[in-house]
């Protein structure tokens, strides 16, 4: 079996400074992170220092919330300006992979469901050639339906990849969200083939690998059989209510580490 490099997305700490978060990988023994792209938290600098000084590779970029479907061109336009300044931060960080994908927590369509499906393409397509402009490689996460209402499997991001005609765009899945969204997770691996850029890791209940019932042994293999290069990362996070808040009590940075070592140590066995 391959052993792949990790990485762990640094939103899962909530508002714990990035300093405190890259000790708890780097000690935890990560390789790297996926950042989350708050830019009023850190300058690009800021963040490299500070990665760079744990011994840590910036692996992606992952947004905060923007949306690229709605009905009002202005906001439409106020996302994809988000992404233009998200762009020129991974450029000056060092290229890392940008994420792009719905509005997190919207799950309807507020106009209809084809004509916002037609604005996230023209707006994913404006993003595309911004990136492609600054020399950066563009991966669209697919999210599941409790999550966003626009992209739920990896054929749709095919599909809306086949669109754009553009050759700096590919497809990240996700674990969590393929264990709702796909029949075959594995085959949706597979199927994704060589535009499979980014994959990302927690299990079926969004707790450590081997806490749910996915089977990752198929998922792993199916990433060696594409040939994947990239990194897994890992997507834990603590229980409780409001999944879209990371830490929630005074024990949830305590069961964030304890997912994360027990995932590490399912990988590397």
């Amino acid at each position: 079996m391959t052993i792949f490099r990790t990485g762990v997305c640094t939103w899962t700490f909530g508002e714990l400074p990035l300093e405190h978060i890259a000790r708890a990988a780097s000690e935890l023994g990560f390789d790297g992170v996926e950042l989350l792209g708050d830019l009023n938290r850190y300058t690009a600098r800021e963040a490299g220092t500070i990665l760079s000084r744990a011994g840590l590779e910036v692996f992606s970029l992952t947004p905060t919330d923007a949306d690229l479907a709605h009905p009002d061109p202005k906001v439409r336009a106020a996302g994809v300006d988000y992404y233009r300044r998200l762009i020129e931060f991974a450029a000056e960080l060092g290229e890392p992979l940008v994420s792009c994908h719905g509005l997190v927590g919207r799950v309807a369509a507020l106009a209809d469901q084809a004509s916002e499906l037609s604005w996230l393409r023209e707006s994913v397509a404006a993003i595309a050639v911004e990136a492609k402009a600054h020399s950066i490689l563009l991966v669209f996460e697919v999210l599941n339906r409790y999550e966003t209402h626009t992209i739920h499997t990896g054929r749709e991001a095919a599909d809306l990849i086949d669109w754009l005609e553009v050759d700096n765009a590919g497809i990240l899945l996700d674990a969590y969200h393929m264990n709702i969204e796909e029949p075959d997770p594995a085959g949706a691996i597979l199927e994704a083939g060589d535009r499979l850029w980014l994959y990302h890791a927690a299990d079926s209940n969004r707790q450590a690998l081997g806490r749910g019932h996915t089977d990752f042994r198929s998922q792993l293999t199916a990433l060696q059989s594409i040939g994947y290069t990239g990194p897994v990362i890992l997507e834990c996070t603590a229980p409780g209510p409001n999944p879209f808040t990371p830490i929630k009590d005074d024990r949830s940075l305590e069961f964030l580490r304890q997912y994360l070592s027990e995932s590490l140590c399912r990988l590397k066995s």
